[in-house]
């Protein structure tokens, strides 16, 4: 029979103690490695809309699907800018312009000198996740469109974002006003003679061919879907730069017609038509407006940019004619408010369009270039830039007024609207640095 040490049981009767101290000592050590060296993961899979993967400009020399890539031009592509996904934060800087260093700001979105007393909605700006957005340079932006015709066509939407830049790109150029035309001005052209730029806006809520609704006529708006506006159609070889807007005018009352017979109606009582809804018309027009510029200009061997801007939704949150329709005054947070809804499925079907478009015009060597300036979930998050009451200016003068118009649709200026011209301005760089060959 064997004799045990005492030295052995003190040891193991120590180690026992001592093991969970060490265990304690060693779980902070091994919580910092993870915390600054952490494990890999293998990726989720993409359940977003079609372009939830981060956007990319493309040059002439990537359109072409058959077209080998080497790795220099790999490199060029890789890790491309989202601007897309992000938030609000705040800028002390505030905007370039304001309501009276501008001029051309229409009556109904200067926000300020109509009297709103906050302006906590001027100092904010969107800064993507994954990369960042500069400040807009009114210099550059005039630089990489000189000599060159930029016509925004489409709704009062499309008529906002253009007054936003020609406010920003005033405190580099004071642009002439060289025509107009139209009720309330809706065609209008300036002139930059530092640069010899012509920037111009063409009416046209459809972008097909349409009569609209009036006081004196039918309560319907007529749109023919298979035809361009040639309002604004006519003098397409004379635009480098086309930016399209349109989506709010489709929620109206409409009769469609395609092929020289009734199509259906959106909201057409007391009409024997059927109802077939919008959003299939908000598709068939814009394809037929995308495939007329690839058509007319590539047919000719023209090349032409063009940039859709996605649809902008509103923030109603009562009845448009009563106080505090759009009474909030900061953006929502990240992730506070999600895009569903019509919203969402007009996005898609713009984003949907201009993907289809893209493949057409890779089949004529890169000289029709598209992209989608996708603004809808930024404008979401943004209840707090809209006019509200002071479309009008100083709406309570005379003390609070139950019934009062409210614009919560349109966006003040200066205002969030300013951050669709940063991006779009970004998209000219990456085009800029992937020119075409005949540039």
């Amino acid at each position: 029979m064997g004799i045990t040490s005492p030295f052995k049981d003190q040891s193991l009767s120590l180690t026992k103690r001592l093991l969970p101290w060490t265990l304690y000592a060693l779980l902070p050590i091994v919580l910092l490695r993870l915390y600054f060296y952490p494990l890999p993961f293998p990726p989720s899979p993409e359940t977003d809309l079609p372009n939830s993967a981060p956007i990319t400009i493309i040059s002439h020399s990537s359109l072409s699907a058959s077209a080998p890539s080497s790795p220099e031009k790999e490199k060029i592509y890789e890790n491309p800018c989202d601007y897309f996904d992000g938030k609000w934060i705040r800028d002390k800087r505030g905007p370039l312009y304001n309501g009276t260093t501008c001029g051309t700001i229409k009556e109904g979105q200067n926000c300020v000198t109509h009297g709103r007393p906050d302006s906590g909605y001027l100092y904010w700006r969107w800064k993507p996740s994954q990369c960042k957005l500069p400040r807009f340079e009114p210099q550059t932006f005039l630089q990489l469109i000189s000599n060159k015709h930029v016509a925004f066509v489409g709704d009062s939407m499309a008529r906002n974002q253009l007054e936003s830049l020609l406010c920003m790109l005033a405190t580099a150029s004071t642009p002439n006003l060289v025509y107009r035309n139209g009720e309330d001005n809706k065609f209008r052209k300036w002139y930059f003679p530092s640069h010899n730029v012509s920037v111009s806006l063409y009416w046209s809520p459809f972008l097909v061919q349409g009569v609209e609704k009036s006081n004196s006529g039918p309560n319907h708006n007529k749109l023919y879907l298979d035809h361009v506006d040639e309002r604004w159609a006519r003098d397409m070889d004379q635009m480098d730069l086309i930016v399209l807007s349109i989506g709010h005018w489709f929620l109206h009352p409409a009769v469609y017609y395609e092929g020289g017979s009734v199509l259906g109606c959106h909201y057409c009582p007391g009409l024997n038509h059927t109802e077939i809804g919008f959003y299939d018309v908000l598709r068939k027009a814009l394809r037929t407006t995308l495939n007329s510029i690839i058509d007319r200009r590539g047919s000719k061997g023209y090349g032409t940019d063009i940039i859709v801007t996605t649809f902008s939704p509103a923030h109603f949150e009562g009845d448009w004619d009563k106080a505090g329709a759009c009474p909030k005054t900061k953006p929502y947070r990240k992730g506070e408010k999600q895009l569903e809804g019509m919203d969402a499925d007009m996005r898609k079907i713009e984003i949907e369009e201009v993907e289809d478009a893209k493949t057409k015009a890779n089949n004529l060597g890169g000289i029709i270039r598209l992209e989608a300036l996708d603004v809808t979930k930024l404008a979401l998050l943004r209840p707090d830039g809209h006019p509200g009451p002071y479309m009008y200016p100083f709406p309570f003068a005379n003390g609070h007024q139950e019934r009062v118009q409210n614009d919560c649709v349109h966006w003040c200026l200066p205002g969030p609207i300013d951050t669709w011209n940063e991006i779009f301005l970004e998209f000219m760089k990456k085009w800029a640095e992937h020119p075409r060959i005949e540039e």
